[in-house]
């Protein structure tokens, strides 16, 4: 099989990125060549059977330390998987394919959905996803520009009126 040949985008080790399909349009994201699948944090999981086909209903909270403009998801389940937390904990995780634009470039990512609540990004894009013609420059931040100030700041759960 010949691989598809892509240009490379020089990314940071955390960017902004969005996720169109979830109506997810601001979401800080830690990119992880050390993890081969992209994670989301998601909230209240709801497994439901479509005839043959199953779909999972999660919610997404977009920013770090808030619950505020929380979105409901739907998307067919891809796979599930057991994977391993960098703490060495395993995990049986359902996989979703969802679109994630990175530097204004769109990728289909398999996202495992579990509660990233303790963790420092709500969103982290495996290598499995940046091998997609991205490579990750450590000592670089938000290379792709950062989100409004209004949104930062929501982030960081402070009142984006005050922005």
């Amino acid at each position: 099989m010949i691989e598809p040949v892509y240009s490379n985008t020089i990314a940071g080790w955390r960017e902004w990125v969005s996720l169109p399909g979830a109506g997810v349009p601001w979401i800080k994201a830690k990119l992880d060549t050390g993890a081969r699948t992209s994670s989301l944090h998601a909230f209240d999981l709801e497994e439901v059977q479509h005839g043959e086909a199953s779909i999972v209903r999660f919610g997404v909270h977009p920013w770090q330390n808030s619950d505020e403009d929380a979105v409901i998801v739907e998307c067919p389940v891809h796979d599930r998987r057991a994977v391993r937390s960098s703490s060495g904990h395993t995990e049986e995780r359902i996989v979703v394919l969802m679109d994630v634009v990175l530097m204004g470039r769109t990728m289909t990512a398999e996202v495992t959905l579990t509660n990233r609540d303790e963790m420092g990004f709500r969103m982290l894009i495996g290598r499995e996803a940046l091998r997609q013609g991205f490579i990750v420059d450590s000592a670089r931040s938000f290379v792709g520009g950062r989100a409004p100030r209004g949104i930062r700041r929501r982030n960081r759960g402070r009142d984006a009126a005050r922005a």
